[in-house]
């Protein structure tokens, strides 16, 4: 027996404005299916202020309580959103224990690989135009996967975009006709071309990064930084103090579960870069709760086991994932600043989930930080970088300006 679609996920708005939207999901269960779906509630600029979860390793129920985040300024497309959620849960409609738990999959014992597509923009150059650039494209519910802005000295600006598609419309005519008629609308006489379509050999040349010094390359992709930073006799105490995030292990509670409890300063994602440790160390989650904001601290409980069912007792493994936590934490992305020759070169740098996705909304928070400082953009590119510690890859935005 299944349940409709219909009711899979439910969401309900607030009659207050200053009320959280209440968004509850129901369905059978697979692995990184939370990580995935808040991913999908940071795309669409929404923030959870507090999640109740939990799951049987079959059926899972999850509720979120959610506000727009403050850098997001357009308004929710709560059907869309919901499509999107319904379309990440295995499907209702056929019994539980027939389903492909294969991670990656679809919950339907396929993987499915999105299209990308190029956008290619020329434009007259204007402060702010990259910012919102990518705040149309994140509307329109896409997500960038690379880009390279490159501006010439007669003021014009190049952009090579590329994208998938959300709603997965971009193969038809219509969809690709109203995202260039969106584009040429909000940028209106800045716009001088507009081009899409399905990516070719150039998106692998831009997949490699250009080359990093060793000692650049070190600070931005190594993961022993709490060590470091711990050690370190220049920093002051109320920093410490801000920075502070602390994981407690008890497997004396529970007979069948692994107990982490998780307190740290509130920001962007917290619940999101937790669920995706979670993903990429393989291990289920029974029940959780995220709780409120308490003076700018959250306070997470985690009831875990491993994916054989049996609770995590060996003190190698829990002491890599307790320091892998706390890492995500104090620093779910890195920035540095390098000087090279007259330019400056700001360098992003955010872990990829083992399913090759990056952490959401990065570049257009960049870019949002930068127009609203008013520092000018002349070169920007997305690359990707493997770490030699075999750790997960990571994902790097890289400006120059």
């Amino acid at each position: 027996m299944g349940i409709p679609n219909d009711d899979v996920v439910l969401i309900q708005l607030p009659k207050d404005p200053s009320e959280p939207t209440i968004v509850t999901v129901n369905c059978p269960d697979k692995p990184g299916l939370g990580c995935d779906l808040c991913r999908t509630l940071l795309e669409f600029g929404l923030s959870i202020t507090r999640a109740d979860f939990s799951t049987d390793g079959r059926w899972c129920y999850m509720v979120f309580w959610l506000v727009p985040n403050v850098s997001n300024s357009c308004e929710i497309d709560w059907e869309s959103l919901k499509n999107r959620l319904v379309s990440m849960c295995p499907s209702c409609l056929v019994p539980f224990f027939s389903f492909n738990y294969q991670q990656g999959g679809d919950g339907n014992g396929s993987t499915t690989h999105p299209l990308i597509y190029l956008l290619k923009l020329c434009c007259l150059d204007r402060k702010g135009l990259l910012h919102d650039v990518t705040r149309i494209l994140s509307e329109l519910q896409f997500t960038i996967q690379r880009v390279k802005v490159m501006t010439t000295p007669d003021g014009r600006v190049m952009y090579l975009v590329f994208i998938t598609d959300g709603m997965e419309l971009l193969h038809t005519k219509e969809r690709r006709d109203d995202t260039r008629e969106h584009l040429i609308s909000v940028l209106k006489n800045y716009c001088i071309s507009c081009e899409l379509q399905l990516a070719g050999p150039e998106y692998e040349n831009l997949k490699a990064l250009p080359s990093l010094p060793p000692a650049v390359a070190e600070e931005l992709f190594t993961y022993e930084l709490a060590g470091k930073e711990a050690s370190s006799k220049e920093l002051k105490s109320d920093m410490m103090t801000l920075k502070k995030a602390t994981v407690t292990v008890d497997n004396l509670l529970s007979p069948a579960h692994t107990l982490l409890q998780i307190q740290c300063v509130d920001q962007k994602g917290l619940f999101y870069d937790i669920l995706r440790t979670s993903k990429d160390f393989d291990f289920q989650i029974a029940y959780g709760r995220f709780s409120s904001n308490v003076k700018s601290y959250r306070s997470l409980d985690l009831f875990i086991r491993q994916a054989n069912g049996n609770k995590i007792v060996d003190p190698k493994h829990l002491n890599a994932l307790c320091s892998r936590l706390q890492e995500e934490m104090l620093q779910p992305f890195r920035v540095i600043v390098v000087n090279r020759g007259p330019d400056t070169e700001l360098l992003v740098a955010n872990p990829v989930e083992s399913s090759g996705k990056g952490r959401p909304r990065v570049f257009y928070d960049v870019t949002l930080a930068l127009k609203m400082l008013g520092i000018c953009i002349f070169l920007a590119e997305i690359g990707r970088h493997s770490t030699s510690c075999g750790q997960s890859k990571k994902n790097t935005d890289g400006l120059v300006n």
